[in-house]
């Protein structure tokens, strides 16, 4: 299968997007620049920090289904654009570097994600691994265009010849000294950050909310360097991608429900786009589940807590969640739930997505 055959939606939650342009960052980064029909604007409407899933064409199983976060900023870009890194044994991400080209067609799911300010007023103090700046500089670009706050960027990479952005982030610095600053910690010079390090790094910043992104490793010291300086647990927030398993373009599957599991089920009004739904909800079906069943378009992605893009709020009632370990604890104080993890505790539920 190559870009070249026809592209065709499987469910009319995904659309087919054509690529208006695909720039070379680095030597094994490269991003898509996406054009949006004016009939697709509001669908593909994204805030700063959130991903898309592409449908990856593969010879081996059909296609599979990949998150890239969004680099473009909502507030000062015209076309959403993702960034893609080549990395071993990435099969998607190889494919999407050597075979897509401008004109090309890919079928792609509408922004998701929770990994975004709730007020980009303030004091951000912002980590970055790799291609974890990509959701980063969503944010930093918004936050120096529609906020106030002073940004501070920590970007890890191996050497200089990996910086992605490295030429966009100088201009960012140059044209708002006062309110930016980068950090550029390369491993070819100082080793691979430890927590220490980057706790001596952050010490003036300690007010400051923050967001990271990257491997795991590096997830792990930033988490044990802001535990050092005390920063509250609800005043940071990480983003973590996994491959999907499942496929998320497909329809999804009928949901049986026995006789008994209906005499037991909850009631729950949904509010989706502007309207809502009023449905049963057995407790061993999650609402995606039930939300599909009934022929809604539901957000969701990977149906394994992993995402983030059935995120939605409940407004009242309780629900228990299989995994939630994606949502910070500021998120779950707030309400925020995953549709697909979650089951009603309570006999009445509101939801808002």
């Amino acid at each position: 299968m190559t870009t070249a055959d026809p592209v065709v939606p499987h469910s009319s939650r995904s659309a087919v997007l054509r690529v208006a342009a695909v720039v070379n960052e680095t030597a094994d980064a490269c991003s898509l620049v996406f054009d949006v029909p004016e009939d697709l604007r509001e669908r593909f409407a994204y805030q700063p920090g959130q991903f898309l899933t592409l449908r990856i064409p593969s010879e081996r199983t059909g296609s599979v289904a990949r998150c890239y976060s969004l680099a473009s900023s909502p507030h000062t870009d015209v076309q959403p654009k993702v960034t893609v890194k080549r990395t071993i044994d990435g099969y998607a991400s190889n494919w999407v570097c050597d075979n897509v080209k401008a004109g090309d067609e890919i079928e792609v799911l509408p922004p998701s994600g929770v990994f975004t300010p709730k007020d980009l007023d303030e004091d951000l103090l912002l980590f970055a691994a790799g291609s974890g700046v990509t959701p980063v500089m969503s944010i930093l670009k918004s936050a120096l265009a529609r906020g106030s706050g002073r940004i501070v960027l920590v970007y890890a990479n191996r050497d200089p010849e990996s910086v992605i952005f490295a030429d966009e982030l100088r201009e960012l610095t140059d044209k708002n000294p006062q309110r930016l600053v980068v950090v550029h910690w390369l491993e070819t010079l100082q080793g691979l950050p430890t927590a220490d390090g980057l706790a001596a790094l952050c010490t003036p910043y300690t007010g400051f909310r923050a967001f990271m992104c990257g491997p795991k490793a590096f997830m792990d010291r930033v988490h044990d360097a802001l535990a050092q300086l005390e920063v509250p647990r609800n005043r940071t927030h990480a983003e973590v991608f996994n491959s999907l398993s499942g496929d998320p373009f497909a329809a999804g599957a009928p949901v049986e429900v026995s006789e008994e599991d209906a005499a037991d089920a909850a009631t729950v009004e949904v509010e989706l786009d502007g309207e809502t739904h009023s449905m049963q909800w057995p407790r061993r079906q999650t609402l995606v589940d039930i939300m599909l069943a009934k022929g809604l378009d539901v957000p969701y992605s990977c149906q394994e807590g992993e995402c983030g893009s059935c995120a939605c709020t409940v407004l009242e009632g309780k629900v228990e969640m299989d995994n939630s370990e994606i949502l910070d604890p500021e998120d779950i104080e707030a309400g925020y739930i995953l549709g697909c993890q979650a089951h009603p505790v309570t006999d009445h539920l509101k939801i808002q997505f």
